[in-house]
């Protein structure tokens, strides 16, 4: 019998994050899906995210106690019950309703951290009042009126954030090719995705019932009344975003900024160097989970270099492309405190809300424990080099020349979505 994933949708019964996105690409409408799962240009750095990984295997060790396993850790100098914090994704409600708030309450309800992004749909204040108990991370795009930059820093000082994250590969967005095809503008959905979205009865009535598509809640407070759309919110936040964004713009914003900060969008040592120059608490090697610069290199390759230049005196966390919990282990094992993950949970969102990715990081906790286990390494702290070794059987499976992000199921996933 040829293997494939079934045609059901009982999220439940799903046994790994590909099989998730298999059930989300059916039940989403089109536009919806080439947001979350897409790519920029050829999508070849969204491949190389997984096959960074695949280049990875084990070492494992037999003959030792791995009767308990134990996952828990500190990121940013707060508990985690696994390294792994909810990496920002804009838009979340046009998935499911209120999806920002379902994120941040299956975060809390698995005791991991919650990073709520500008282009969230729900508001920092939004989130604070319904989810008191997360630890609450807060991504800050700069925009070019510091007015407007410096009122949503105070905005999350007082809503709680613990830790900043500035993001900074998207003073010009990527060419996001795929996604771009579904819109005759950016305001307008092109008639086959606007007939595909009313074959989806059930994704309208869990995310638009009954106010519509959701608008961006963090930048209400800075539009006018008559701009306040889903698509005007959209357009402010791509004019707005400073082309000037410098190391002197950061250090004003540490200056400014009293918790934690976090660098993202960092790949190289040099910029990990200057990110400590600065004062940054810490930076995140992402390549936005390919949906920037195609071609930069995958996250995990770049891992390295980071961690040798800053790993003693700085956080260092990895995102993009992580699928697996035993993703989370090599990412550790190579230096990380802990990763990022994004589009793995709104797989789960997608499908069933806040229980939907809550099963999403179940499924990676339990990955990480089986893993775990089957090295001999029962706790974090022994995941090191010495547990792996670099692969000569690397799979390139799905390396299409068209679309390597297609070979669902079975073949290349894409990587996180920030």
């Amino acid at each position: 019998m040829k293997r494939r994933y079934s045609s059901h949708y009982s999220w439940r019964r799903a046994h790994s994050i590909d099989e998730l996105a298999w059930m989300a690409r059916q039940r989403l409408p089109a536009f919806a899906w080439e947001y979350v799962h897409g790519g920029s240009e050829d999508e070849i750095t969204l491949g190389d995210n997984r096959r960074a990984f695949a280049a990875w295997g084990w070492q494992p060790r037999t003959l030792i106690d791995v009767e308990t396993r134990n996952s828990r850790t500190r990121l940013l100098d707060g508990p985690a019950e696994l390294p792994l914090a909810i990496a920002p994704t804009g838009y979340n409600g046009m998935l499911w309703r209120d999806g920002d708030i379902a994120l941040a309450k299956a975060a809390a309800s698995r005791g991991i951290p919650f990073t709520l992004s500008t282009v969230s749909c729900a508001s920092l204040e939004q989130i604070a009042a319904a989810v008191p108990a997360v630890r609450l991370w807060f991504q800050l795009y700069v925009l070019d009126d510091e007015a407007v930059r410096n009122d949503m820093l105070e905005r999350a000082k007082h809503a709680g954030a613990e830790v900043l994250m500035v993001t900074t590969d998207t003073v010009v967005l990527g060419r996001r090719e795929w996604d771009s095809r579904s819109y005759l503008n950016p305001r307008r959905l092109a008639w086959p995705y606007l007939l595909d979205a009313g074959l989806h009865p059930q994704w309208a009535y869990r995310a638009l019932w009954p106010q519509g598509l959701p608008t961006l809640g963090n930048l209400m407070k800075y539009l006018p009344r008559e701009q306040q759309s889903a698509g005007s919110a959209a357009g402010y936040i791509n004019q707005r975003m400073t082309r000037r964004l410098t190391w002197e713009v950061l250090a004003d914003i540490r200056k400014r900024w009293p918790g934690k900060l976090l660098i993202k969008g960092i790949l190289n040592a040099e910029d990990a160097r200057e990110a400590k120059r600065i004062g940054a608490d810490g930076v995140v090697v992402t390549n936005h989970g390919g949906r920037q610069l195609d071609g930069a290199p995958a996250t995990l390759d770049a891992l390295p270099e980071v961690v040798d230049a800053v790993g003693d005196s700085m956080h260092v966390l990895l995102d993009s492309g992580v699928r697996r919990g035993s993703d989370i282990a090599k990412a550790v094992a190579l230096g990380a405190e802990g990763v990022l993950c994004g589009r793995a949970t709104l797989y789960g969102l997608a499908l069933g809300g806040e229980a939907g990715a809550a099963h999403a990081i179940d499924l990676l906790k339990d990955q990480l424990h089986n893993v775990m286990a089957q090295l001999g390494r029962p706790t974090l702290g022994q995941l090191d080099a010495s547990c792996l070794r670099r692969s000569p059987y690397a799979s390139t499976q799905g390396d299409s020349p068209q679309r390597p992000s297609d070979a669902l199921p079975g073949g290349e996933t894409p990587g996180d979505m920030p």
